[in-house]
């Protein structure tokens, strides 16, 4: 599949089925996978070709603001010039912020014209602010891209049994390095960032399903509903059941 270049900057939100993505981006090649709840990245005037096969139809939401409102309001932050390259890594590596925000529009109806306008603005200053700043300087590359495919890992396996070994042998650091690393880069350690994974993976199926939490608890990676149910109270402090009804 080709996506011809636009002037645009657009967001995605994948929304169900899973798939492997092969993407060539003017000519920089990286595999992501496609996941519910994973947020991606186009920047303007960049044309991707992406490869993948999958057994379930995939659904996304998507956002598009106009290259004019990114400019403009780039201007008025601080005037340098917009890094999409840095906003596309930091973006990669999730912001639970952007994805409710995406949800959200997603759902209102109708989008009146300044609904859309000031939905645009904020998340032009959002991405702005806090994936493009200068004040943080990056991860270093390496460690970077093993971070990222850490969590690629986590999204890919939510449903399966998943200890820190495993995801430092996959990403080929010890668990030592795999934590310090994570944890500069995320500002959480890798276990309380799947953990909050998998309670988000929770409230979107209570959310948006009416499979039972017997059910809900084994495709988050919870071994009972139970185990489900102390996490999910410890982590947003109400049950799945309330959750559900309110």
């Amino acid at each position: 599949m080709c996506a011809p270049p636009t002037p645009d900057m657009h967001i995605f939100l994948a929304e169900a089925g899973r798939a492997t993505m092969d993407v060539d981006a003017e000519g920089q090649r990286r595999r992501c996978e496609w996941a519910p709840g994973r947020l991606g990245f186009a920047s303007p005037d960049q044309s991707n070709v992406v490869s993948y096969r999958a057994e379930d139809p995939l659904r996304s939401m998507q956002v598009t603001i106009p290259r004019c409102t990114v400019e403009r309001i780039a201007q008025e932050l601080d005037g340098r010039p917009v890094d999409f390259e840095r906003i596309d890594l930091s973006v990669d590596k999730g912001d639970p912020l952007l994805e409710e925000a995406i949800r959200s529009i997603g759902a209102t109806s109708p989008l009146t014209d300044l609904y859309a306008e000031a939905a645009a603005t904020f998340l032009t200053v959002h991405l702005l602010t806090r994936h493009s700043g200068s004040a943080d300087p990056p991860a270093p590359h390496r460690e970077d891209a093993r971070v990222r495919a850490a969590i690629a890992l986590m999204r890919d396996r939510m449903g399966e049994p998943l200890s820190l070994a495993d995801i430092a042998d996959e990403v080929h650091l010890s668990v030592y390095h795999l934590v310090r690393v994570f944890k500069e880069a995320t500002g959480e350690t890798p276990h309380r960032f799947l953990t909050r994974l998998r309670i988000e993976e929770a409230q979107r199926l209570l959310h948006t399903t009416d499979l039972p939490v017997a059910e809900i608890a084994p495709r988050c990676g919870f071994a009972t509903a139970g185990a489900l149910s102390t996490a999910f109270l410890r982590h947003t402090g109400t049950r799945p059941s309330t959750y559900r009804t309110s």
